[in-house]
C-alpha cells in the first residue's frame, strides 16, 4: 500500500523511534516492539511472531515478498525520505515492522530445562542487553533471566544488537528480586556472581555445578549487596595493566564461554 504523507495516522507505530524513553512506554501500551532490518523481520516470523504492519522502501518489496505473502498485515511503502521524517533517523536498512509482543514466558517455565542461565541485575542499556542475549546464545547457555529495571530484550536496539537472539532464547523477568537468590536454589540452581569482593576467586578455577547460574550486574555499581552475599561462590575475571574490569557484555562472553567448557 503506497502513502505518499508521513504524517499519515497508519503510521504512528513507526513515529519517534529514537526516543527511548516515549518508546518503551509506547510499545508496551500498544502490545508491539519494532523489528528493523530485513534479516530481523525474517528472524522474527520465522520464531511465530506475527506483524502488525510493515514500513517498507519499495527497494525492499522483493526481499520480503516472503513475508507479505503469509501475512494479511498491512505493508505501507514509502520513499525513503519520507520514511526518515516518520521515524526520526535514517533508517538504512529500509525496512521495519510493528510486531505483536509474544507472551512473556514465566521464570518457571523457563527455568524447567535450562541448565546454564544467566541472571542480569539492573542492565538499563539495550546494546548492552542485545549483545549479552547473543553471547548467551551462541556460546551455549540455555536462556537469561532480568531484575525488573533491566532494559526491553525487545526494543529495537536490543534486537538489532541481539542479531535476533532474543526471538529464539528463553528469558523472562522476576519480579521478586529481593528472593530470586532463593528461588534459584529452588529450582536447584547453584549460584555465581561475577563480582570484584575480596573473597572472589579466578573463573578458570570454577567447577560449575550441574545447574548453574551466572550473575552479573550494571556496570557503574556492580552487583547489588544483597546479591554478592546471597550468591554461593564469588568470582572474578583476572585483569592486567591495573584494569579493574571488562564492559559487562565482554565479561559475560568470557564467563559463558569458560562455564560451557
Amino acid at each position: 500500500m503506497a502513502l505518499d504523507d508521513p504524517r499519515d495516522e497508519r503510521l504512528r507505530d513507526y513515529t519517534d523511534l529514537r526516543d527511548v524513553q516515549l518508546r518503551t512506554t509506547v510499545e508496551h501500551e500498544r502490545g508491539i516492539y519494532i523489528a528493523e532490518g530485513e534479516k530481523v523481520i525474517h528472524r522474527a516470523v520465522a520464531a511465530g511472531h506475527e506483524p502488525k504492519s510493515l514500513l517498507l522502501a519499495p527497494r525492499w518489496l522483493g526481499n520480503l515478498a516472503e513475508v507479505l505473502e503469509a501475512t494479511d498485515a498491512p505493508a505501507y511503502v514509502l520513499d525513503e525520505k519520507s520514511i526518515e521524517k516518520v521515524t526520526g533517523f535514517h533508517v538504512h536498512r529500509g525496512a521495519l515492522a510493528a510486531m505483536h509482543r509474544p507472551v512473556e514466558r514465566t521464570v518457571a517455565d523457563v527455568l524447567a530445562s535450562a541448565r546454564r542461565v544467566l541472571v542480569a541485575e539492573d542492565l538499563v542499556d539495550h546494546t548492552n542487553i542485545g549483545a549479552i542475549m547473543r553471547n548467551v546464545a551462541a556460546l551455549g547457555f540455555d536462556a537469561v533471566l532480568l531484575s525488573p529495571r533491566c532494559a526491553d530484550p525487545l526494543y529495537r536496539r536490543s534486537i538489532k544488537v541481539a542479531m535476533g537472539a532474543v526471538f529464539s532464547l528463553p528469558w523472562a523477568r522476576i519480579d521478586d528480586w529481593y528472593g530470586a537468590p532463593a528461588l534459584l536454589r529452588e529450582h536447584g540452581f547453584t549460584t555465581y556472581a561475577m563480582t570484584l569482593a575480596d573473597d572472589a576467586v579466578p573463573i578458570d578455577t570454577i567447577r560449575p555445578a550441574e545447574r548453574s547460574a551466572v550473575i552479573v550486574g550494571s556496570e557503574g555499581p556492580g552487583l547489588s549487596e544483597h546479591w554478592q552475599r546471597e550468591a554461593d561462590h564469588r568470582m572474578i575475571i583476572p585483569m592486567a595493566a591495573g584494569i579493574d574490569s571488562l564492559n559487562v557484555a565482554a565479561s559475560t562472553a568470557i564467563a559463558c564461554w569458560q562455564f560451557a567448557r
